[in-house]
């Protein structure tokens, strides 16, 4: 079985998010977590984002690796 590695800017398109660099980091800028708040749980996401996220991690996907660094990147 083929591993799929999606890149950064390909989780942002996927999340409906400006997908550019510039984009990404104003998101990253704007948007912080503190360590107490799962990711999944950041009142930024909305319903379908949020439950986007939480799917690619519990199910390991293709898409976990990619959102773990988006989590890594927000802290």
């Amino acid at each position: 079985m083929e591993h799929i590695v999606h890149p950064f800017s390909e989780l942002f398109e996927q999340l409906g998010l400006d997908a550019s660099h510039d984009g990404i980091e104003h998101f990253l800028h704007n948007h912080r977590l503190p360590p107490e708040v799962e990711l999944v749980e950041a009142p930024f996401w909305s319903p379908a984002q949020a439950s986007f996220l939480k799917e690619g991690l519990q199910e390991d996907s293709d898409w976990a690796e990619v959102i773990d660094q988006l989590n890594a990147s927000l802290r």
